[in-house]
């Protein structure tokens, strides 16, 4: 082999290397993540946690950021709005019992992360964001793992999704002054949504509603922090 040749095989040997280690550093990264911010909480379901250890929450931030992708924190994905911290992801999932073709609508869309996790569930999700270059990102993240059973659409969150209620389960990851009628008539008997409730800037409620013969059921669950649910005009 000549000199070049071979040079050009040393470099693209060193390169190949130097990805596998990045690859198997996020993969430890995400371990170390569920092992130690979720299992040491109560963070108990099996398929949570392992979905969890499944979806590759990096390839849903900027590449600059990507190292900060198994941190106990949000982060930022643009237009003022965040990737949820990986136990809140947790919690809120769990706390809707979810179960393979369970038919989820979620608002708030954002960077795709929590509609994966529900889809290597083997969830139904249906997802709306306000924001259409969001909404185009998580399409592109999502379709380059292929999840076959996340629906994608850019729109105004307080309308739900008529067309494919009513749903098992809502999850709503930004908060509302208000819980939304509409989501609520768009909730099947039986079934459960998950929301944070309160003002802007200011510390607000995790509330899961269940209906039962018609009527809302409400339990506080914790005090937390969302960006604040947009209406689209």
């Amino acid at each position: 082999m000549n000199t070049p040749k071979k040079t050009v095989l040393i470099i693209l040997l060193i390169f190949a290397a130097m990805f596998n280690i990045w690859a198997q550093n996020f993969d430890y990264l995400r371990n170390k993540m569920v092992d130690e911010q979720l299992k040491t909480r109560d963070i108990k379901s099996e398929v949570v946690l392992k979905a969890m250890r499944t979806v590759p929450r990096h390839l849903f931030v900027a590449d600059d950021i990507q190292k900060f992708a198994y941190t106990d924190r949000p982060l930022p994905i643009g237009l003022d709005q965040t990737i949820s911290q990986p136990y809140i992801v947790a919690f809120m999932t769990q706390s809707l019992d979810p179960y393979p073709k369970m038919k989820v609508l979620e608002i708030g869309t954002g960077s795709g992360y929590q509609a994966a996790i529900l889809a290597e569930i083997g969830c139904e999700v249906y997802t709306i964001e306000i924001f259409d270059d969001l909404a185009k990102n998580a399409k592109k993240v999502i379709s380059k793992l292929k999840y076959k059973n996340v629906y994608i659409k850019s729109g105004n969150g307080y309308e739900g999704w008529q067309e494919h209620a009513p749903f098992d389960a809502i999850i709503v990851t930004a908060a509302p002054e208000r819980i939304p009628e509409k989501l609520i008539e768009q909730l099947k008997e039986g079934g459960q949504m998950i929301i944070p409730v309160g003002q802007q800037h200011s510390v607000q409620s995790l509330i899961l509603l269940t209906k039962i013969e018609g009527k809302i059921i409400e339990k506080e669950l914790k005090s937390v922090k969302f960006v604040p649910m947009l209406e689209k005009k």
